[in-house]
């Protein structure tokens, strides 16, 4: 009892602390809400969304759904507690809502009559919906489920005598992929397509083959569904190679429209059911491909290209009301935008500053949906706020939701400035951003945090960044750039580093540290450097090839990319986009681009730091990194994060820690052991 009284206290402390303190505090991170998943009423004249929250007593992250009306008034909750409530779903005449709820414990649909609001729980499902569509009818719900596959009987010890304690039987894996980071070990299952009646009840099983099922559209009628699939008999080896399908509800009979060799998918019928639009592209097995928009005929025939000169990646896209144009979102240098264009590929740009779903860092990443009077709602960030409500309402764009005033309003943020430059290696243009501590005195010096995206194929922007506020209130300026391999800059730009990394991405970001000591404010002798995943690879390789920076924390590296390839969860698609080939073939390229061949020059004080159960850049790729420091004798620790996977911020206090491990490590082995602003 008394060490339980004692933690209660250091936690009143602490949020008291953080409560008086004028600037963010790593407590803060349980206080901070973003709006996700935005659905915009069929007639364009109500928004329902997700306010995604936190709750400290279960560390878990929690969400209900409210509404608000396009102008911003009658603002309120539809939905409350302390569980999921997620994926709402007008339907098609915006009488009903239909959503997912672990209210009861497993996740469930559940209906909404929006004239009175009445609620009820339509179904009693044993695995979790995604994907959920309505009937243009209003009669059905589509949706995906994982469906297990019966698995192969490894039966190998004789029956135990009744009342033994045996050890438990041997685990028999003959798929490809046989774990998934965040998932652990996994089945032989498949995502397959189901239909629920709008009355609730049982939901019927459409598809059966051993393949996943996704990305399913309504044909205009409602006699038929479209999705896409890999069914291809070399699918595990080559995982992108899907094509899109129809299937009848009535007969369950399947006619597959597209045939090239890349991924087709995301399709999405025209009204009036003459057109499908898509996207995919002409798998060339390049490291970065971008996706375009394209359309066909009902039947598969006739497709064609629109807007070929956007050289940039389109995702999300719906048909407007009137079947004239087709609405999608693209990244472009750090900011992502919502456009429309018509079948003669003549763009509008219709919003920008689409984003805020990436709490930690500034990654892309938001969403839109879309009216059938061309009103759009939107999440939306800026550096100084995570995602909000917006809506383009008349042409006119608004931000509906300030959900963090109540926080944000209170405490003074770091300045965040974009900057350009050129890379010592080439002269190509590079862009960053400069994050600034609060009430930041340009007459001061400052150390200098370079924090370092993953991806590689990835991108930051002026979006929120509650890991760089926190690092900036610690009394760093933070550089985030966007060096070669970047996506949001065309393909050309993002392959400049397909087999080639790291390569010369390494000068983009000592070129940028340089740009940003020039401006006269940085301590040169107070540099630091860390970034995770793609930044973990980059972080290490940097200090295996210049000392200029104090101390380092590699986080969820990959060191060896031979281990990697055969360690990581996506076997099937690593040696063909990555890398030449199977490492045994390339044992001499895969050796030049990894970290751990550059260990012998390490001076610098270097930090790991990983989950546990990271399956994307596994745990062992660390303890490699974090055996060979040792044995050459370079300060070093290693930062375990238990439970966590990839996604070391998925629980609030990982976020916490992960960031106080990091400012811990360099305050530690800072000039004067304090950071001083």
């Amino acid at each position: 009892m008394r060490y339980i009284l004692i933690g209660l206290v250091v936690f009143l402390l602490n949020t008291l602390i953080a409560q008086q303190s004028s600037t963010l505090q790593p407590i803060d991170i349980f206080d901070l809400e973003y709006v996700g998943d935005p659905q915009i009423a069929p007639g364009g004249t109500q928004v329902v969304y997700v306010r995604n929250f936190k709750d400290i007593m279960t560390d878990g992250n929690r969400s209900n759904l409210w509404i608000i009306d396009i102008d911003g008034n009658n603002h309120k909750p539809l939905t409350s507690g302390n569980q999921n409530d997620y994926a709402p779903r007008w339907s098609p005449d915006g009488s009903k809502l239909a959503y997912v709820s672990n209210e009861n414990g497993k996740p469930q649909v559940y209906m909404r009559w929006m004239n009175d609001g009445t609620t009820a729980k339509i179904t009693n499902l044993q695995k979790s919906p995604s994907g959920m569509k309505w009937s243009p009818d209003g009669k059905w719900l589509a949706m995906t489920m994982s469906v297990k596959e019966e698995q192969k009987k490894h039966d190998v010890l004789p029956p135990r005598p009744e009342g033994a304690k045996w050890a438990d039987a041997p685990i028999y894996i003959d798929q490809v992929n046989y774990r998934g980071d965040g998932e652990g070990y996994l089945d032989v299952a498949f995502e397959q397509i189901f239909i629920l009646s709008a009355e609730g009840g049982t939901p019927r099983q459409l598809t059966f083959d051993p393949h996943d099922h996704f990305g399913i559209d309504w044909n205009h009628d409602s006699k038929s569904l479209l999705y896409a699939s890999n069914n291809h008999p070399n699918w595990e080896f080559e995982p992108r190679n899907s094509e899109i399908h129809r299937l009848s509800i009535e007969d369950g009979s399947i006619i597959t429209l597209t045939s090239r060799f890349g991924p087709d998918r995301s399709p999405k019928t025209s009204p009036d059911g003459k057109f499908i639009a898509f996207i995919g592209h002409d798998d060339t097995f390049q490291g970065y491909q971008l996706d375009r928009l394209y359309t066909m005929d009902s039947d598969g025939s006739n497709i064609r290209s629109l807007c070929p000169d956007l050289d940039r990646n389109i995702e999300n896209i719906n048909w407007s009301g009137d079947g004239r144009s087709i609405f999608f979102q693209y990244d472009e240098h750090g900011n992502t935008y919502v456009a429309k264009t018509d079948l003669n590929s003549n763009r509008t740009q219709i919003a920008e500053n689409i984003g805020g779903l990436s709490l930690g860092r500034p990654y892309s990443g938001g969403t839109y949906s879309l009216a059938t009077n061309g009103n759009i709602a939107f999440t939306h960030s800026t550096p100084d706020h995570p995602s909000d409500l917006a809506v383009v309402n008349a042409n006119q764009t608004q931000r509906l939701t300030r959900v963090n005033d109540d926080l944000l309003g209170f405490k003074t943020l770091g300045d965040v400035e974009e900057v350009w430059y050129p890379s010592s290696h080439d002269g190509q243009m590079i862009q960053g951003w400069v994050v600034k501590p609060p009430n930041f005195d340009p007459a001061k010096k400052y150390p200098l945090m370079l924090e370092i995206h993953g991806g590689p194929f990835a991108n930051y922007g002026s979006r929120f960044s509650a890991e760089c506020q926190l690092f900036a209130s610690a009394g760093y300026v933070v550089l985030y750039t966007n060096p070669r391999g970047s996506t949001s800059y065309g393909a050309e730009f993002g392959n400049l580093i397909h087999h080639n990394y790291p390569g010369e991405d390494y000068d983009d970001l000592m070129s940028g540290v340089d740009h940003v000591i020039d401006k006269g404010y940085i301590d040169d002798d107070q540099l630091y450097v860390t970034g995770g995943s793609g930044g973990g690879v980059l972080t290490a390789w940097i200090v295996g090839k210049t000392d200029r920076f104090r101390a380092a924390v590699v986080a969820k590296p990959v060191i060896n990319w031979y281990s990697f390839v055969l360690y990581s969860d996506n076997l099937g698609f690593l040696s063909k986009y990555w890398f030449p080939g199977k490492p045994w073939d390339h044992v001499a390229h895969n050796m030049s681009r990894s970290p751990i061949r550059l260990v012998k020059n390490v001076t610098t004080p270097t930090m790991l730091l990983t989950g546990e159960q990271d399956w994307r850049t596994p745990i062992s790729e660390s303890e490699q990194y974090y055996a060979a420091l040792k044995l050459e004798g370079v300060e070093t620790a290693m930062v375990r994060i238990p439970g966590a996977s990839h996604g070391i911020a998925a629980k609030p206090s990982n976020l916490i820690a992960k960031v106080n491990s990091i400012t811990r490590w360099f305050k530690e082995h800072s000039v004067d052991k304090e950071i001083k602003p």
